[in-house]
Parts: C-alpha cells; structure tokens; sequence
C-alpha cells in the first residue's frame, strides 16, 4: 500500500520516492530507482535498515516483545495448538479445519521415511563430524533423490517439496544424531505424533520398548513452534536469496541451514549452555556477573537480551514455564549446570543491572537448559533448530516464488579498493 512521499536532495536535485505503508509496523521508502534517478546507491552494512521484500507471514515488534505468525500471537499458538498446525499456518495463512487438520498430518507423517540408499550417504561422513555438517549434507543431497519436486515453475512440485522436507528433516536429525552416537537408525512410526515419532527416532534402541514421555514430547513441540520463523534473519535472507536465482528447494534449505550453523545465529543455545558450563558452580556466579558488569572486560553473558527484541522475548516467557515443567517432570536434583541456570535467572530477573538494560534471558537460553535436560548434547541443538525453522524457510521460500515483483537478488557495494591501474609484466615488478 503506497500512501505519501518523501524527497530526497541531491546536488541540488529533489528525487521523489514513495512511502510504501503496511498492515501493522514501519513504513518503508521505496527507494528501487534511486540509482536511476541520482546516479547512487544506500549504503546500509547487515540491511537492518532494509526491507528486503514484502511478506505475509511473521510479524516482529521488538520494542513491545509482539511476535505474529499470520497476524496470530506467538503465545497463543504455543498454548492452543501443535507444531504442525502451526506448520500448516505458516503455509497456507489461515489455521486448519478439523478436516484439513487431519489430512495434513496424514500426508506429513506418511512422507517421514526417507530413500534407504541416503543411509549409505551418512556412511561417508566421520563419526565425530558435527550434526549440522551432517544436516547441511543430507539435505542438499534429497535434490539427488527427488527429482520429482525440484521444478519450482511447477505449483503441485513446490508442494510436494515442502511436503517432503517438513516430514523428512526430523528424520535426517535423528540419523544425523544416531550416526555420531554411534547407534542403529530408528524408522519412523506413523501410529505417534510428529514430535513423538522424532524423539523415539532419537533416542530407541532395538534392545527395548521406548515409550515417549507426554511432558517431553509436549516441551519440544513447544520448542519447535517458537523456532518455526522469525520474519527475515540471517538463514531466512540466505533461503530467499538462494531461492531468488530459480535454484531448486532442497539446495535452498541447504544454504538456510549453512547460515543457521552459525554461532550468532542457531548457535546461540549452544553458546549459552557453554557458558554455563565455563561458570561451573553456582559459587563462581558472583565473579562472572562482575565480569558481565566490567566494560572492559570481554566476557560477555550469552543466552541474555536480543538483538530484536528490547523488550522481554515472548518465546522466551513460553520457554521459561516449559523448561521448569521438564526440570520437575525429570526431576533432576544432581546437575550443576542446571543449579547455575536457575540461579542466573533468578539474578537477571531481579538484579538492577540487567532489568535496566533489559538484558532478560531469551529463548536460547531456556531451550538450551531444556534440550541438555532432555538428553540432547549441545552439538545436536542448532540441528533441531533447524528442524523447526525448516517450515518458516519453506513458506518464505513459497511466498517469494509466487510474488510476481520478485528479482534475483543482488546486493550492491561501496568500492573502497584500488582505483583502475595498468597491469605491470612480472619481471619489472
């Protein structure tokens, strides 16, 4: 929706962009032809002055700690709904009927399995190759296998794509996490739940009966549906710019995952629980809130504040009720880690420091307190972050395919190196 104008001067000359108005949040000024009309470009270092797209799907208010998925709140979803109603929201814009409830999850609970010859692809990797290099493999390598899904022009293969990574990746987790472990690869079992069936998929073993408990299940559904989408981050960005090029989907959530990988971003839970584990006790706890406290010293508290958010994280409000209902279901008493987690909290939510700076714990660190509880060790974290942000990258993918102003992007630059020179032969240099 475009509403008034603004001017811009330069050398002299007034230039006229519009102001672009959306439903809820900022304004934007178009600035699409102010190369053409001035002979210069912005300059904006990340793009976080800069939307990138027009979208419908996530909706983030910082200041006010609001995050929206197709207009609804963070909370509610959480509360009410499962992960793959959420899925479905996240894909089709409205939550499902009954009816189209239960035939989504047919569809996605009878796409779990994947081709028997990617058992063989694991193979390859070492045994102590990191989850997420594993992840960032697999899922490139599903374009060899599915041909079938990899014409984008083509709506009924966009879907089936999306259809297949949803149901598939919680498998390629859980073999990513048997392979390092050194365990036997658990098939999927279509009689559970979507996250039922992954933690069974992680954590059974052929020797004996694996029942799923409800408390966990319900706590890693959670986890998911926080994670689904976070409007346009970092591995979001990558998966449309990968997909701005016609490149086919797999190969899209690929390079999304790749960017996940990343500490600043999907590897924030396994910074913070790294963190605690540097503390150690919760004796040592006073000497590292000084040290956060101390400018001039480089530590820093991780799994603390966002860079989004400078409010109180919603997820993280949804995260801190569900973690204590693990901890009490597990009734861990022995663990220090977890004795200096709730300690932390403890101080942040009370201490002058960081309520004035808001520096409140985030998600990253209640889910990394809950994954470590659950029996996940921290390398597995950023693979079931990508789990859960798979959907997100999908509907934004699809949005992006079927917007008919999208371009292949290409970011432009400010040139500081050498200006034009002769090249000089090697031998009078």
């Amino acid at each position: 929706m475009s509403g008034s104008t603004s001017q811009l001067q330069v050398d002299g000359k007034t230039v006229d962009m519009a102001i672009k108005t959306g439903s809820i949040g900022p304004s934007v000024i178009d600035i699409a032809k102010l190369y053409a009309q001035t002979g210069m470009f912005t300059y904006d270092p990340g793009f976080t002055s800069t939307a990138s797209c027009e979208s419908q799907i996530t909706y983030i208010d910082g200041d006010e700690g609001i995050l929206l998925y197709r207009g609804y709140p963070i909370e509610q979803l959480a509360e009410h709904g499962d992960f793959l109603e959420t899925c479905y929201l996240l894909l089709e814009g409205e939550l499902p009927t009954a009816a189209q409830k239960a035939d989504f999850d047919y569809r996605v609970t009878r796409h779990t399995m994947v081709h028997e010859q990617m058992a063989r692809f694991f193979q390859g990797f070492r045994r102590d190759a990191h989850p997420m290099a594993v992840m960032v493999g697999s899922i490139g390598a599903m374009s060899a296998f599915y041909h079938d899904s990899t014409d984008i022009s083509d709506p009924h293969q966009r879907m089936v794509a999306s259809m297949r990574m949803i149901a598939k990746m919680p498998t390629l987790a859980a073999m990513a996490f048997k392979y390092t472990i050194g365990q036997p690869f658990v098939y999927p079992l279509n009689s559970l739940d979507y996250t039922s069936n992954f933690l069974r998929m992680c954590f059974a073993v052929p020797a004996e009966e694996y029942k799923v408990n409800p408390v966990l299940s319900r706590a890693l559904d959670r986890i998911f549906i926080l994670h689904a989408d976070h409007e346009q981050n970092a591995s979001t960005s990558t998966v449309r710019l990968a997909g701005s090029s016609g490149a086919n989907p797999f190969a899209c959530i690929a390079a999304g995952a790749a960017c996940l990988w990343g500490p600043a971003h999907g590897g924030a839970n396994e910074a913070a629980l790294k963190m605690l584990e540097e503390i150690g006790s919760v004796e040592n706890i006073p000497k590292y809130i000084a040290k956060a406290k101390d400018k001039n010293d480089p530590f820093r508290l991780m799994g603390f504040g966002h860079r989004v958010y400078k409010n109180y994280d919603p997820r993280a409000k949804i995260m801190q009720k569900t973690t204590h209902e693990v901890l009490n279901e597990l009734g861990i008493k022995d663990d220090p880690l977890l004795d200096v987690a709730i300690e932390l909290e403890r101080i942040a939510l009370s201490d002058s420091y960081f309520i004035e700076k808001k520096l409140y714990p985030n998600i990253d660190f209640y889910s990394g307190i809950t994954l470590k509880a659950m029996g996940f060790p921290t390398s597995m974290f950023t693979a079931l972050f990508a789990l859960a942000r798979t959907v997100g990258w999908i509907a934004q993918w699809k949005e992006m395919i079927e917007d008919p102003s999208q371009r292949i992007g290409r970011p432009r630059q400010l040139y500081t190196g050498a200006p034009q020179r002769e090249y000089t032969p090697i031998g009078r240099r």
